[in-house]
């Protein structure tokens, strides 16, 4: 028994050493294309490096990828790791070493190679996975299989199925892999489906050619030049001869008033001249040409057809149904998205225009220069930022602030000039009008006529990403959440508080309320000053997403003011409906009209004069004595 036992056990002590100079085997055996590599010619040295056994390959692939394999002098490789060099048993050196810098085509082959040595380990799965999703192979299909044998990871494994549906030469494998993936919206699944329905235009002189075929190609929809063309390249008839290239041919060999025997008088007819042609091309004369009859002939005889390249038509129908799925997905998904974008251009609008609606409801009066609290507002923000640099801080401190400057503003603009012209819409048209030409012109002054940056904090950067279609910032959610903490604010002030009643009661009766004791001037001018200081908050939240310039209010005026006579006058609720209103009739038409933003908003407009000769009192309108202005 011992006469066994002790050869192998000599043999399994042998076996270690052996394994441990085998990638210094390699290294040596091919030192000049380690060296100077090619991504074409160091392939398979990289492989055989990895397929060799030894310990050390997984160390020695990955400090020749990151550039830590050198050479000494003497020709001995050796590794750097934190400055020190080793050899590649782990010894430390001493030496001048020129360390290899292979190019990234050849750092994409080494860490495909390591890939094998990376999958069992835990800590670097992810490393592996990414390498492989960057420049998937055939060969990594059992290595992931043979990980996945030791232990499941949900990543390794879709990982697994995108690999099979590529490469696995079992048809049943992969059409299984295809149908596990339903109607995923994943852009590495649409790339593992999309070849497998890719198609070359084929044609056959023997009925339809051989293979998966897509579709026959009917010759009238590719054009009778093309298709013979088709003919040509696959070696399946001669060249087509032109007109210019026969009469050149035929010029040339005329002898004694005759081609091939064929009087020269009576070549006027194309077929005449096609039969002398063709009498050359027998003789050997010309090359062979097809005429004209020819190239008819040969058409009626060819079949034209797409024909997968994927051979299996099993694995053609599922991929087909599968991206028939996705696709179907993928318009519903952007549909929502579309959706989520209406409602954020919705709830911008609803916050831009609250203030008007209030101002607008309350004291009748069409305010031009509303647009203009919204720029003083976004400027704030701006200024706040330039002496807080913490922005979450900086917004915090910025909105209180533009409220309070825009109300401050709203109260002297009311106070100095419109209580002057209650009832004379025109010229509180054109007063206000003037004042917003002052606030842009000041605003031009004192920051010029550069864009300025109003920067949203760290939180509200990026997007909030549901999946590959449908995505939304956090910006335009926080302004959402806004519209909403704004519209509960408006119901709570107009409904639970003193100031709300009397705000009811001048906006239905005027005179009532002022018999009762209730100052109507006072309430108009702090609901101009309260509507004025939300859009001053209004600005510094577009700001966050908007170029902050002297002219940022003027692209919101003419929304909010249909947004207010869409919905209804005096009607919060109508001043939302009327911002969804619009907010979805303007994505819409964007949708349909993507490349003429003009032509969008022109359509809008246009709509909207539609829809108030019908509804002239828009969405939600008062009723009762609340009406009868």
């Amino acid at each position: 028994m011992v006469q066994f036992l002790l050869p192998l056990l000599l043999a399994v002590m042998l076996a270690f050493p052996a394994a441990a100079q085998d990638a210094a085997d390699v290294l040596r055996a091919h030192r000049d294309q380690i060296e100077r590599p090619s991504r074409m010619t160091i392939g398979p040295v990289i492989d055989e490096l990895a397929a060799s056994g030894d310990p050390a390959a997984a160390r020695i692939l990955a400090a020749w990828e990151e550039r830590r394999l050198g050479l000494l002098p003497d020709g001995r490789f050796v590794i750097e790791e934190d400055g020190t060099l080793t050899d590649l048993t782990g010894a430390a050196v001493g030496g001048d070493a020129s360390m290899l810098r292979p190019n990234a085509g050849v750092r994409g082959l080494i860490a495909s190679a390591r890939v094998r040595f990376q999958l069992a380990d835990p800590a670097k799965r992810a490393e592996a996975l990414t390498a492989i999703a960057r420049n998937p192979a055939p060969e990594h299909l059992p290595l992931l299989r043979a990980a996945l044998a030791e232990g499941d990871d949900p990543a390794m494994a879709r990982t697994e199925r995108l690999l099979t549906i590529r490469f696995d030469p079992d048809p049943a494998a992969r059409v299984a892999a295809i149908q596990s993936f339903g109607a995923s919206l994943a852009i590495d699944v649409r790339a593992a489906l999309n070849p497998i329905l890719a198609t070359t235009r084929v044609v056959s002189l023997d009925g339809p050619p051989p293979g998966n075929i897509a579709r026959e190609v009917p010759v009238d929809e590719i054009g009778r030049t093309a298709a013979y063309d088709l003919l040509v390249a696959a070696d399946l008839a001669p060249a087509r001869l032109s007109p210019e290239g026969e009469r050149a041919a035929l010029l040339s060999h005329v002898e004694d008033g005759r081609i091939a025997g064929i009087p020269v008088a009576t070549l006027n007819t194309r077929a005449a001249r096609d039969a002398a042609y063709e009498a050359l091309e027998a003789s050997g004369a010309v090359p062979p040409a097809a005429t004209e009859d020819e190239v008819d002939a040969a058409l009626a005889a060819a079949t034209i057809a797409d024909v997968y390249a994927e051979p299996e038509e099993a694995v053609t129908d599922a991929a087909r149904a599968a991206l028939r799925g996705i696709d179907t997905k993928v318009g519903l998904m952007r549909f929502a998205d579309l959706a989520m974008d209406a409602v954020s251009l919705a709830s911008i609008y609803f916050l831009a225009a609250i203030g008007l609606a209030i101002t607008f409801g309350v004291i009748r009066v069409i305010n031009m220069a509303h647009g203009e609290f919204i720029m003083m507002g976004a400027y704030i923000g701006y200024a706040v930022q330039q002496v807080v640099p913490n922005y979450t801080l900086s917004l915090v401190i910025a909105l209180p602030l533009a409220f309070a400057v825009a109300f401050a503003a709203g109260v002297a603009l009311e106070r100095l000039v419109i209580r002057h012209l209650y009832r004379r819409p025109l010229e509180t048209l054109l007063a206000t009008f003037g004042v917003s030409i002052m606030l842009q012109q000041l605003a031009k002054n004192i920051f010029g006529t550069q864009a300025r940056p109003l920067t949203a904090p760290g939180w509200l950067s990026g997007s909030l990403t549901l999946n590959d279609v449908v995505s939304i910032s956090w910006i335009r959610i926080a302004i959402f959440v806004l519209a909403l903490l704004f519209l509960g604010l408006y119901l709570f002030i107009m409904r639970r508080t003193r100031l709300g009643l009397e705000v009811r009661a001048v906006q239905q009766n005027p005179s009532m309320a002022a018999s009762m004791g209730i100052a109507p001037g006072r309430i108009n001018m702090l609901a101009f000053g309260l509507g004025s200081g939300i859009a001053g908050i209004a600005g510094v939240a577009i700001g966050l997403f908007a170029q902050v310039t002297s002219e940022l209010g003027q692209q919101y005026i003419v929304q909010s003011f249909m947004t207010v006579v869409v919905g209804g006058v005096g009607s919060i609720f109508g001043t939302l409906a009327g911002a969804a209103l619009i907010g979805f009739l303007q994505k819409g038409i964007e949708w349909m009209n993507p490349s003429n933003t003009l032509a969008a908003q022109t359509y809008m407009i246009l709509f909207i004069i539609i829809f108030i000769q019908f509804r002239p009192r828009g969405i939600i309108a008062l009723k009762g004595r609340a009406a009868g202005d």
